[in-house]
Formats: structure tokens, C-alpha cells, sequence
């Protein structure tokens, strides 16, 4: 009749496109209806949301809906953003036709759209269906892949999230995940030594930065010689954008330096020079080491004239043929002599000695025993 047909357009009406939001930890999805035919004509989303840090898990408890090649006809589908997780109609599984069974299906992230929609014909009654969901608590730290780490060095999981820690020696960076260490400040002054990256020669922490300063007497000058084993994270169609090593003595900048190219040999006419290093928040590179050495500027050491002459009362060590730059010469005095006790001195770059050798005074006359025998006749 003609009210009876307004009662089911109007049915059909509010069916038609309409979108269920659900927030809650759990709940029960239900085709209209349900366990009765449900209506035709229709279109109804779920819209299912939970906490970070949560996933959704759904499953059917009861399914049957009208069946169809490819499901042209009836059909509920599962997608999670923009995955397709089900596709499904009928009351059994053919090779064209899917149902849900006893599968659980899980969101890949907080949230999940499920959408049933029904054609216009009705020549059989359907029952439709019933799900449950619930949010099931992510655990971020064991599904984690080593392609894609969560933290790089320590995942704690908690009920709805996770936190990362660092190992001794490094921070946390500011995105809470990647461990980064900051090796600046360090001043290398001895005549030789080594550097490396850290963690040579395994994979260098991300986001780091490390400024390594080498500063040795004036009148030398520092040699770098980095070993064969070079790792930095390039590009093939730019310089060094990502990581690198660069070395700057005195003014100059030498660098940038990445790929798997040793720099190899530098000799620097400076006897400071700071090598730096830079890495990104990505890469599994696994870095470079150097040794350095130092020498004299000029093409050979300098000498120091004269040679350092032993003063009366006094011994000289050591005793060389010639002194040659940054030599020392001590001198000590003879016992029972005063003035000094120990004074060294250094050859320098312009072949100057630093100070002139000292002289030890005579016998001092007021030993202990000369002032125990001045207290004792005066008692």
C-alpha cells in the first residue's frame, strides 16, 4: 500500500549512509535489525576508534548474508586506514565468496571502519551478522622489526604505550627513540693518538656530533691519517647531505668526507686542527678511524745553541750531544747546596732555550745539625 511504501523509504532513508561512531574500550557491532532480516537498500559504517597505543580486534560471532560472485551484492568490509582487511558475504567460504568465520581480525593502528551495505532486491531473508571488538594493547617493543627499529637500543612496553632508554654514554634524543651521543669538548694534546667514531667498528649512533680538537706546542704541525676502513652515510647525487667528517686546520676546511672512500693521508701546516663529525637520524653505517702524528715545521728539527752548560754544584741530566725542539734539561744541586732544588728547561721552536740554567749558591751553613747546636747553647 502507499503508507506501507512510505514507512519503507523512510526506513530506508535513515539507513542510507549513516555512520556509527564508537570510542569505547569494547562493543558489539550488529547488522539492523538483528537476528531478523535486515532491511535492503542500505548503507551503514562503523566507525571504530580507541586510545594510542591500542589496536582493535574483531571477530564474528554469527554471519549470513546474501551470497554473490565477488560479493557484488551484500556485502561488510574491514579496512584499517587505508588497508583492506575483509572483504565478505554469504554463509560459507567458495572460491569467489569470503566469510569472516572464526578469523580475528586486527587493526593496524587505533582505529577500524567497517561498512555494511545491501542491494535492492530481497528475494531471500538474510539474518546478517554480529561482532564483537576490543582494544587489544599494542606491544610496541616485541613486534618491533630490525629494519625498523622502535628505540635503538632499549623498548620498555606499558599498558597502551612504550618508552625507549639509552645505553651508559649516550641520550636520548629528542624524538624519544634514537640514542645519540654528543663527543665534543675532549682536547687531544699529546704528540700522537687516535680517533674514532663512536662505536668503530660497529654501526655510529644517529643524530650525533662530535668535535674532536687536536692542539700541540707551537712549531709543529699535525698529520691525519685515516684507515682503509671508511663507512659515512653518502648520496649519489649530492655531497655528503646526511653525514660526514670534516677537518678544519687553522683557517682552511678540508671535507666534506663520506661514502666509502678513505680520505686517506692530510698533512696540516697547523698544530691545532679539530676533525668533526655529523650524522642524521637514519643510516646503520659503520664509520672510520684515524691516527695522527705530529712533527716539526721546518724540514728538519730545530736545535737548540748552545748546549746547556752544568753550573758548579749542580748536575745536569740528560746529557746529550744536542737538544733538539721541546727537549728538556734538568737541573739538580749537589746535597747540601740551597738555592733550588730541581729547575728544567726547554729547548723551543727558534732554537731558544726557555730559561738560562741556574746556579746552586755554596754550602749552606746552617745545616740541622749547626742550628740544634745554636738552640742547645743558648738553653
Amino acid at each position: 500500500s502507499y503508507i506501507s511504501n512510505i514507512i519503507l523509504l523512510t526506513q530506508t532513508f535513515i539507513w542510507l549512509g549513516h555512520v556509527i561512531a564508537l570510542s569505547s574500550m569494547y562493543g558489539t557491532l550488529e547488522s539492523p535489525n538483528f537476528p531478523e532480516p535486515y532491511p535492503r537498500q542500505l548503507e551503514l559504517v562503523w566507525e571504530l576508534s580507541v586510545p594510542q597505543g591500542f589496536r582493535i580486534r574483531l571477530d564474528f560471532s554469527h554471519f549470513h548474508l546474501e551470497p554473490s560472485y565477488l560479493c557484488e551484492y551484500d556485502r561488510v568490509t574491514v579496512q584499517s586506514d587505508s588497508e583492506l582487511l575483509g572483504l565478505f558475504c554469504g554463509s560459507e567460504s567458495t572460491d569467489t565468496e569470503s566469510v569472516p568465520g572464526n578469523a580475528i581480525i586486527k587493526s593496524s593502528s587505533n582505529s577500524l571502519r567497517v561498512n555494511f551495505s545491501s542491494d535492492f532486491s530481497d528475494e531471500d531473508k538474510y539474518s546478517g551478522f554480529r561482532a564483537h571488538y576490543t582494544a587489544e594493547d599494542i606491544d610496541e617493543c616485541s613486534e618491533q622489526s630490525d629494519e625498523e627499529l622502535v628505540c635503538d637500543h632499549f623498548c620498555h612496553n606499558f599498558l597502551g604505550g612504550f618508552y625507549c632508554s639509552c645505553r651508559h654514554g649516550y641520550q636520548l634524543h629528542h624524538d624519544n627513540r634514537t640514542c645519540s651521543v654528543h663527543c665534543s669538548g675532549a682536547v687531544y694534546r699529546e704528540r700522537s693518538g687516535a680517533l674514532r667514531s663512536p662505536d668503530f667498528p660497529g654501526p655510529y649512533p644517529k643524530s650525533s656530533y662530535c668535535r674532536f680538537q687536536i692542539q700541540v706546542q707551537p712549531g709543529f704541525k699535525v698529520r691525519l691519517e685515516f684507515g682503509p676502513h671508511f663507512d659515512v652515510e653518502d648520496h649519489p647525487d649530492a655531497a655528503c647531505p646526511y653525514d660526514y667528517v670534516k677537518v678544519v686546520s687553522g683557517s682552511a676546511e678540508l671535507g666534506l668526507f663520506c661514502g666509502s672512500k678513505s680520505p686517506g693521508l692530510i698533512e696540516t701546516n697547523s698544530s691545532s686542527v679539530t676533525v668533526e663529525f655529523h650524522s642524521d637520524d637514519s643510516g646503520e653505517n659503520l664509520g672510520w678511524s684515524l691516527n695522527y702524528t705530529t712533527s716539526g715545521l721546518s724540514p728538519g728539527p730545530t736545535k737548540c745553541v748552545p748546549r746547556p752548560q752544568t753550573p758548579p754544584n749542580a748536575v745536569l741530566t740528560p746529557v746529550q750531544s744536542e737538544y733538539s725542539f721541546t727537549d728538556h734539561a734538568l737541573f739538580t744541586c749537589q746535597s747540601g747546596l740551597r738555592s733550588f732544588q730541581h729547575v728544567q728547561i726547554t729547548c723551543l721552536s727558534d732554537g731558544s732555550w726557555s730559561s738560562s740554567a741556574p746556579s746552586c749558591q755554596g754550602e749552606d751553613t746552617h745545616t740541622e745539625e749547626s742550628v740544634l747546636l745554636e738552640v742547645m747553647t743558648n738553653i
